[in-house]
């Protein structure tokens, strides 16, 4: 970790809450308000959130997971978004929401007109925009977390 955290505290919530408070406190306010504000289907939801996980190398990222109403995704669900391609554990929502993440994370400008038609036959536009909302905020926090070694401690 590249930041002095204070001995006794969490080094997510010290950096996130305490360092820039006017910073921090806005930019876990936006990441807190994707899981409690999205309406995208948890499968969908954690397979986009996984998959950039798995490409920042956030370990807290990755071992993670999104409940709603009492309900997870299966414990193997990471191993399937892994292998989002071939998997047969996947509709075609859930495998377009891991592979969008990973162009948006790796390769955003072949995003082309044929993405685009196969992803707007499972989503509408509102939930298009949703979707990158989403990965944006995971891409960039969990990126920050990486980076600055928060997930290490």
């Amino acid at each position: 970790m590249i930041i002095d955290v204070p001995e006794g505290k969490d080094p997510i919530n010290y950096v996130w809450g305490e360092m820039v408070p006017g910073i921090g406190g806005a930019a876990a306010t936006m990441a807190l308000k994707v899981y409690s504000d999205s309406t995208l289907g948890l499968r969908e939801f954690e397979a986009a959130r996984l998959r950039i996980a798995q490409i920042n190398g956030c370990l807290f990222c990755q071992d993670w997971r999104t409940e709603r109403d009492g309900e997870k995704v299966e414990d193997t669900f990471d191993e399937a978004v892994q292998s989002w391609r071939t998997t047969d554990a996947f509709d075609d929502r859930t495998r377009l929401a891991a592979e969008y993440a990973e162009l948006y994370a790796t390769d955003h400008h072949s995003i082309d007109d044929v993405f685009w038609k196969r992803m707007l036959t499972e989503y509408d536009q509102r939930e298009v925009v949703e979707l990158s909302m989403c990965i944006g905020s995971w891409l960039s926090f969990g990126r920050l977390n990486r980076i600055l070694g928060l997930d290490t401690a």
